[in-house]
C-alpha cells in the first residue's frame, strides 16, 4: 500500500509525528498529502522557538487551536526587554526587525482561532496589554495565560485577568518587571478561584521615564559638587 492510500485519518496521524518544516516538505509532493497539511485538525497545537518563525509558511492557523506557545530564549532578549530611551541606535535596529512580529501574529490569531484555550509568551519584549488583552476578548474559552519576562506587561494585563467574562483557571506573569504587588493583591481579591503566579515580577525594578532619570542624575551631580 502506498502512503497515499491510507485514509484521512491515519496520514493526520503520522503527521503529527512530525516538525512543522517536515509535514510542509511532505505535503509539497503532492496534492493528498498537501490536503492532509491544511486539515485544521492537524494544527491543534503550535510552538514557536523564536518570533522569526512567525514569518514562515509551514504551518496553519485556525479554530482548531488550541494551545499556542512563542517561546524566545536567545541572547536578543536581553536587548528587547532594556528600556527604549536606553538603547543605542545598534540596538534600536535589532528591535525593529522584529517588533511587531508577535503583534501582529496575535491579532491573526483574535480573528483565526477563537476556540484557543492556551497561551504563552516567553521572552517577548515588544508585545503590550492590549496585544493580551484583545486575545482576552477575542479568545473567550482562554484557561491558561502564561506570560515570562514579557517587560511591557503592566497592572492593565491583570485589571483585564479580573473580568468575570473570562475564563481564565491560570495566569502567570513571572519576571515582568512592570507589574506591581497592588495589581496582584486585587487579582487575588477579586478572582481568588484563579491559580496566579508571579515569581520575581513585583521584586525587579520598574520602567521609568528618561526625565525621572535625568532628574537623579543631577540630583547626584549637585551632591558631589557641593558636598
Amino acid at each position: 500500500m502506498h502512503l497515499i492510500e491510507l485514509d484521512q485519518e491515519c496520514l493526520l496521524h503520522l503527521f503529527s509525528y512530525l516538525d512543522k518544516d517536515s509535514r510542509r516538505s511532505l505535503s509539497l509532493t503532492c496534492w493528498r498529502l498537501r490536503d492532509v497539511f491544511l486539515d485544521p485538525q492537524l494544527w491543534m497545537l503550535l510552538h514557536f522557538r523564536s518570533p522569526c518563525e512567525l514569518k514562515r509558511d509551514n504551518f496553519v492557523l485556525g479554530p482548531s487551536l488550541r494551545y499556542l506557545a512563542i517561546c524566545w530564549h536567545s541572547s536578543r532578549v536581553k536587548v528587547c526587554n532594556i528600556e527604549d530611551w536606553m538603547k543605542t541606535t545598534f540596538q534600536k535596529d535589532l528591535c525593529s526587525k522584529h517588533e511587531s512580529l508577535v503583534s501582529d501574529f496575535l491579532e491573526r490569531v483574535c480573528y483565526m482561532c477563537p476556540n484557543l484555550r492556551s497561551l504563552t509568551l516567553s521572552g517577548c519584549g515588544h508585545i503590550t496589554d492590549d496585544n493580551v488583552i484583545k486575545v482576552l476578548r477575542s479568545c473567550r474559552g482562554l484557561r491558561s495565560l502564561s506570560l515570562e519576562n514579557c517587560s511591557r506587561m503592566t497592572d492593565s494585563i491583570l485589571k483585564a485577568v479580573v473580568d468575570p467574562g473570562h475564563n481564565l483557571a491560570e495566569v502567570r506573569v513571572d519576571f515582568c518587571r512592570n507589574v506591581t504587588k497592588a495589581g496582584l493583591q486585587e487579582v487575588r481579591e477579586k478572582r481568588p478561584e484563579i491559580h496566579l503566579s508571579a515569581v520575581h515580577s513585583a521584586d525587579m525594578i520598574p520602567d521609568s521615564k528618561p526625565e525621572e532619570k535625568t532628574q537623579i542624575r543631577r540630583a547626584l551631580q549637585k551632591f558631589l559638587i557641593f558636598s
